[in-house]
């Protein structure tokens, strides 16, 4: 399993990258894996204010539908709209090309709460 040791990753499977006071957010490689082909994604209108743990949108597999949640808070400043018309890319690239949302940050501390690379993946093993 692909786990980038330079994001931060929440319990429900989402993995975050900063950029000064932005979070780029998308889901797992686990996440995508246990979805398997993921065939439609709803993502959030621009400006929406979130709050850490709020749904942000829906991911729809061939297995399942799966509420996406946001493991920080702040304002939705872009969205990844190439892949609302090709999901698929998740599953080929979660952590590259296959981001969904960017969050202008609002309470840093948050990012302290959330999983290292090998706390994450303890957390798998604890899970399974």
């Amino acid at each position: 399993m692909n786990l980038p040791k330079d994001l931060k990753y929440s319990n429900d499977h989402e993995w975050i990258k900063v950029e000064g006071n932005v979070a780029v957010i998308g889901i797992t490689d686990y996440a995508q894996d246990s979805l398997g082909d993921i065939v439609f994604l709803e993502l959030p209108d621009v400006e929406t204010e979130l709050s850490q743990g709020d749904t942000f949108g829906v991911v729809e597999s061939v297995k399942s539908v799966s509420d996406l949640f946001t493991p920080v808070s702040g304002k939705v400043i872009e969205t990844h709209e190439d892949i609302i018309d090709a999901p698929e890319t998740i599953n080929s690239d979660p952590y590259g090309v296959g981001w969904m949302i960017k969050v202008e940050l609002s309470d840093n501390s948050e990012i302290e709460a959330l999983y290292d690379a090998a706390s994450y993946e303890k957390f798998l093993a604890e899970e399974s």
